[in-house]
């Protein structure tokens, strides 16, 4: 794309010697951003860049290069920087695929003011995702979570938000260049966005400019893989409870956006850092437990500080020797050698420079709010399904800010099998007490007992149920309150994570034999149920998750293929990458709407 839609050279760049001044907006900004930094822009000649809705002064002679959305907006802003010429040629690339009216709307803007040559090209780039790691990507699409489940949507609404996240799956398997086989649980979210995206690549492979037709880059071409689409609502808790390895808490705690973040410099100020693939520490170490990765900082420092006096050693000859020409040679060596391992050095000190720089804030955060015995705390109760009454007050009247507390309280109410309702009113008042906004307690609680009393009355007809439950209630219940056993095993592993396991293997198993089929290469009529072809084991999947990710379940999928042979490829992606609190936050909106909650403001971000 900066290279003008032609194909780069050899080195992976672009034609250095043509000058290009790159337009984006605020969304492929972020899509940019965690992908190129500003030294690279320049390897590929971009000499400028700009936000498309900045007041922009005109450059003769360069060519432009847009990387927008295709929107109403943008479209008429294009129109206006070409009817006044302000760049030489204009090179379109829109994220997603414009839709006809749009393009027919630029062309008659462009013909009128007598620019359209000025047009170059115009290109779907199927773009419309944020890769944050290789193996990992989010929508950028917000607050899908709470407009999904939001009682007073309308059905249009909702459509409107399947259509954009299968736009978005669109672009991720065009970028791929392959068509999965697509798995799901019935009901929900999850059904309505794996059918409309099996309709649509199926309406796809019939259009003549298939995308789809090359053998793809996927690591082995012969087989395709598995896409697995799962809506939050499946294992609520992994939204709200507190982790204490490295990734997840350097996210949730110190908020890291697009891998960058910031945090207080020690004299004052804040320093930003950028954390992905490239800084070896963090690609590494960023699913260890805090204190395992607190060692490791220091076994590094160590490891450098003994380096240095290597080179110090070899360099600087022996004490108080005389100097004869003999060991002359030997000496160059010895300093060609440390002048070529110093920028070594210096990067190395860079990266534990910047790992101690956060490790030491989020001790500070750790020890003011006690997040290790939150984290500890949550896992016992997920994996033994309840906590002793004097322990779950002992933590709500302990340390920790109002949100901590918020998310233990409902941690604790999707954990127990049956709701106690003294010891719910006991937290209630002891969140009220630390004014907590208990509105995102009430809701989960309103869900939990309307699946528990709905449960216990007619386990047998549980469709039935899950039927009644979503016209009475207008979403779908059936795995907010699976319970327990299908939270966390014993050995930690997520439900999510055994779910993707059983669904790779392909094999016959009571937990997913319910789960719906789509093969977009399929004849119409096989779809939605299981054909043999389909079967496993896959040795690549895609996991999806509706409704909001996190680094904890990404980390969850990242060691289920590590320990794994043969190797095995899990890419997870989400709607959006949300902290605890962010996914409190939109249940909070919820219990408001529904008119639950206490009369305590609220103590939310927003």
């Amino acid at each position: 794309m900066l290279n003008l839609n032609q194909p780069v050279n050899s080195t992976g760049t672009a034609n250095e010697e043509v000058y290009k001044i790159l337009i984006y907006d605020k969304f492929c900004q972020n899509i940019l951003s965690p992908l190129i930094h500003v030294k690279d822009l320049r390897k590929h000649g971009v000499t400028l860049y700009f936000l498309i809705d900045k007041e922009r002064k005109p450059v003769h002679d360069v060519p432009a290069v847009y990387f927008i959305q295709p929107t109403q907006s943008n479209i008429q802003r294009v129109i206006a920087d070409a009817s006044r010429s302000l760049y030489d040629s204009f090179h379109l690339n829109f994220s997603s695929s414009i839709p006809r009216p749009l393009l027919e709307d630029l062309a008659s803007g462009t013909l009128s003011s007598d620019s359209i040559d000025r047009i170059a090209k115009v290109h779907d780039q199927y773009l419309e995702f944020v890769t944050l790691e290789d193996n990992l990507f989010s929508l950028a699409q917000k607050y899908c979570y709470m407009h999904l489940n939001d009682p007073s949507a309308g059905d249009k609404e909702i459509e409107e938000i399947i259509e954009r996240i299968v736009n978005g799956l669109f672009c991720v398997l065009a970028t791929l260049a392959v068509v999965p086989i697509i798995r799901c649980p019935r009901g929900g979210a999850a059904e309505m966005v794996a059918s409309a995206l099996d309709q649509k690549l199926r309406d796809h492979l019939f259009s003549k400019n298939n995308l789809f037709s090359e053998g793809g880059n996927f690591v082995s071409s012969f087989q395709r893989p598995i896409l697995c689409i799962f809506d939050r609502n499946f294992e609520l808790s992994v939204g709200i409870q507190h982790d204490f390895r490295y990734r997840p808490l350097v996210h949730d705690v110190l908020g890291l956006k697009l891998n960058r973040l910031s945090v207080p410099g020690e004299k004052g100020g804040t320093k930003s850092y950028e954390l992905d693939s490239s800084d070896p520490f963090w690609a590494a170490n960023g699913s260890l437990e805090f204190p395992e990765v607190a060692v490791e900082i220091e076994t590094q420092l160590n490891k450098y500080k003994k380096d240095v006096d290597e080179v110090n050693r070899r360099t600087g000859g022996t004490d108080g020797a005389e100097f004869d020409g003999t060991d002359l040679i030997g000496n160059t060596k010895h300093l060609m050698n440390a002048v070529n391992s110093l920028p070594e050095l210096t990067e190395r000190k860079q990266v534990i420079d910047k790992h101690t720089n956060i490790a030491t804030v989020l001790l500070g955060e750790i020890k003011e709010r006690s997040l290790d015995s939150y984290a500890k705390k949550e896992n016992d109760m997920l994996v033994r399904g309840g906590i002793d009454r004097n322990e779950l007050l002992g933590v709500l009247k302990g340390k920790g800010d109002k949100m901590d507390k918020l998310r233990f309280a409902i941690i604790y109410l999707i954990s127990s099998e049956t709701i106690n309702l003294s010891e719910v009113e006991a937290v209630e008042t002891a969140l009220r007490e630390s004014e907590v906004d208990t509105s995102a307690f009430q809701y989960v609680k309103k869900i939990k007992s309307l699946n528990v009393s709905l449960a216990s009355a007619n386990s047998a007809s549980r469709s039935n149920i899950v039927d009644w439950a979503e016209k009475l209630y207008g979403q779908s219940l059936s795995a907010v309150t699976a319970g327990v056993k299908n939270l966390l095993a014993s050995d930690r592993q997520l439900a999510l994570t055994r779910t993707v396991e059983a669904l790779m293997e392909g094999k016959p198993n009571p937990e997913i034999d319910s789960y719906l089929v789509f093969d977009p290469r399929a004849p119409k009529s096989s779809s939605g149920t299981s054909s043999s072809h389909l079967k496993g084991p896959f040795k690549e999947a895609i996991v999806f998750m509706i409704g909001g990710g996190n680094y904890m379940e990404y980390g969850s999928l990242q060691e289920l293929v590590q320990h794994q042979q043969p190797v095995r490829h899990v890419i997870y992606g989400t709607t959006e990458i949300l902290t605890g609190s962010e996914f409190v936050d939109q249940l909070s909106s919820l219990g408001q709407k529904m008119g639950l909650g206490s009369s305590v403001a609220a103590s939310s971000t927003h």
